[in-house]
Order: C-alpha cells, then sequence, then structure tokens
C-alpha cells in the first residue's frame, strides 16, 4: 500500500490560506503530547492568550482560540451572542460577509444585509444614513475580506455602530499578524480569526476576543446557548485562571488540540520576537514588490490603492487568457499554489497571498519568475 505521506511534495503557498508554516512552529507542533490539564500546558494556554492579547491590542479577559478553523470562530461569536429576534445587520462586500449573514439567519436573527459592490470598501456615508433609520443589536463586518482583497474602515465603522447602540463584531481571519489591529481603540465587541493565514500556523484553532460588553450580553442571555461545544460559558471554564493556577480549577470542557496549541505558542512568539511594526512593514513591502512586477508585466489590480490589503491580492486576469491553465502550470511546473476568484469574481482574478512567513522578497521573484513562463 502507498504511503501518501511519501506523495506530498513541498508547495510554496500563495493563495488565501493556508501560508508558509515557519520551522519554529513545524518543531513545536512535533513535541510531545501531554494531558490537556498538564500543569505546563495550562501555563502554556495563558502564554497564548497574553500574546493574542498583546497582538490585539485588547485587555478583553475574554480571548482565548477556539478549537477549530477560522468559520468556527465565526460560529462562535454568533451563537454566543445572537438570540432568536435579534436584529442583526452584516455589511457585505465579499464571500464571508455572505457566510455571516447565512450563519446568523440560521440562529433565527432578523438579518439586514448592504451589499457594497465586491472590490470596493463599505461606504460609511451609506451606512451612517441606514444607521440613522434603524436600530440593531449586533453589527458585523470583515476587516480583511480573503475573496476580494479589500480592507474595510473598521475604525470608522466602529464609531457609528457605538452611535447605533448595537455589538459590533469584526473578522479578521486573514488580517491578524499582517496588519495593526486595535480591538480596544476601534470599539470592537467581538472579534475572530484564523491561524492559518498571517500567523503562519497550520489550520486548526481560531482566535476570539469578546469586550466586557458583549461579556454582559452572554450572561444576560434569556435562553441558553445553542450550540454546547462552542458555549464560552463553558469554555471559559476551562481557558480561565492565571499561570500557575491549580487544574482542578480548571473545568474539563473537551479536550484542547494540545500540538495545534504548541503551535499557536510558538507562530505568535515569531511575531513578537520579530516585532509588530517590523511584520506589518515585511509584508508591505512584500506587497508592494509584487504589485510593481505585475504592473510591469501588464497586469491590474482589482481593488484601488487606498483600500487594499498588503497580505491578500486580487489581480485581474487579462483577457484571453485561461487563469486556470496558469494556476495550474504554476503548481505542477513551479510548487508555486495562488488561488481562484470566487461568487461573480470567478475566472476573473487570481488572489496572491502574501500572509506570515510568505510575505517575503525571494518568494515574490520567484512567483513573477514563474508567471513570465505560466501566462
Amino acid at each position: 500500500m502507498t504511503d501518501l505521506l511519501k506523495t506530498l511534495r513541498k508547495t510554496l503557498l500563495m493563495g488565501p490560506g493556508p501560508s508558509m508554516v515557519s520551522p519554529a512552529v513545524y518543531r513545536a507542533i512535533a513535541q510531545p503530547t501531554i494531558g490537556h490539564l498538564d500543569p505546563a500546558f495550562i501555563g502554556l494556554m495563558d502564554a497564548v492568550q497574553k500574546d493574542l492579547r498583546l497582538l490585539l491590542n485588547t485587555k478583553n479577559s475574554l480571548t482565548l482560540p477556539i478549537s477549530g478553523t477560522g468559520s468556527a470562530g465565526m460560529e462562535t461569536c454568533f451563537v454566543n451572542l445572537i438570540e432568536h429576534g435579534d436584529r442583526v445587520l452584516i455589511l457585505s462586500n465579499g464571500v464571508f460577509g455572505t457566510r455571516m449573514a447565512e450563519v446568523a439567519g440560521r440562529l433565527g436573527a432578523e438579518v439586514d444585509s448592504m451589499e457594497f459592490e465586491w472590490g470596493t470598501p463599505v461606504d460609511t456615508q451609506q451606512l451612517a444614513a441606514h444607521l440613522q433609520k434603524n436600530k440593531y443589536d449586533l453589527i458585523a463586518v470583515v476587516h480583511a475580506e480573503t475573496s476580494t482583497g479589500v480592507l474595510n474602515p473598521v475604525e470608522e465603522i466602529g464609531k457609528l455602530v457605538r452611535e447605533n447602540g448595537a455589538l459590533y463584531l469584526v473578522d479578521s481571519v486573514t488580517g491578524l499578524g499582517g496588519i495593526p489591529l486595535h480591538l480596544d481603540k476601534w470599539g470592537v465587541d467581538a472579534f475572530y480569526s484564523g491561524t492559518q493565514k498571517c500567523l503562519s500556523c497550520p489550520p486548526g484553532l481560531s482566535p476570539v476576543s469578546f469586550s466586557d460588553r458583549a461579556a454582559e450580553k452572554l450572561q444576560t442571555r434569556e435562553t441558553k446557548v445553542p450550540n454546547w461545544y462552542l458555549d464560552l460559558n463553558l469554555i471559559c471554564g476551562y481557558w480561565a485562571g492565571e499561570s500557575g493556577a491549580n487544574n482542578s480549577k480548571r473545568a474539563y470542557h473537551h479536550t484542547a488540540p494540545i500540538n495545534m496549541n504548541y503551535a499557536l505558542y510558538a507562530a505568535l512568539r515569531e511575531i513578537v520576537n520579530e516585532g509588530t511594526d517590523a511584520v506589518f512593514d515585511r509584508h508591505l513591502q512584500a506587497h508592494r514588490q509584487l504589485v510593481e512586477g505585475l504592473e510591469a508585466r501588464g497586469l491590474a489590480m482589482l481593488v484601488s490603492n487606498p483600500h487594499r490589503l498588503p497580505m491578500l491580492n486580487a489581480v485581474k486576469i487579462p483577457q484571453g487568457v485561461d487563469e486556470a491553465a496558469v494556476r495550474s502550470a504554476l503548481l505542477s511546473e513551479h510548487g508555486i499554489e495562488i488561488g481562484a476568484g470566487l461568487g461573480p469574481l470567478a475566472g476573473k482574478i487570481w488572489r496572491i497571498g502574501l500572509m506570515g512567513h510568505t510575505a517575503r522578497p525571494e518568494n515574490v521573484e520567484r512567483l513573477l519568475a514563474a508567471l513570465d513562463s505560466a501566462v
């Protein structure tokens, strides 16, 4: 029988995720598995929470990684904060805004969606006018829209949300670790992300953070959280406590993915040790290098310059080019993966990721050289 692991090859991951994983993170995930109530693991849990708060610029005590990918983080925020009949507004300009509306609707919320053209940011003037006439319990937006490469103005949106009195939910699955995040300054009440993008960690955990306002909403619900596995009232019984706390104070909820938390700890340490400003600048410089190289080859970007994400680059496909054939050639002949467009942008763009460990000049040079022969 063929050992399928031996058929795998090393690929330069330059799509919308996952990203390249650093050697330090691979070494961490290969460490011996210990018990999920072992004092050593509890100390690591506390260290992970501390580094997440540092990277998110928040004092939220309820900050922890959910066992599951970014979609589990999305579900966590919605199931804990929404009750049947709550009024929810989704600001949607891509796939993941659409997915938010689907999740909220399944929970019995009264969902409104403001739709904006894919490839453009949320229009805050339109939002302000809408909020003058409507009140909501929760308003949600994607910070870094992976399907389009758009950076939404979450700080400006946050001011409008607070005036409305709603809770403010932000998805930054692609943003965390690649661009600055200031949850407290921006008035974000609920946040989720994923490990597999700019954190350069394998997929499998979803950092979430709740403000005191969000935690109060959770604690004063009239009904039980409808998802047992993602109920933060129960999960916090396991994650709460200070480093060195007696394990008897940690309530068993589920068996945490031990080695994935090793990996997240190492990934966060990599960012802290490099320095957040240096990490963000590395992403920006790689983005500028890529855009300059693409434009020199006659390729154009989908998103206008002020609203582009540095870590997810949407590139218009030239007329007459077989986009799938190009992606296939990059993968089979050059060992490079890039992403296709989704929804209304399918067949119209490539999505090139410069996330975390991938965001390095030598990787950009390798991709540009490969495109010369593939396009």
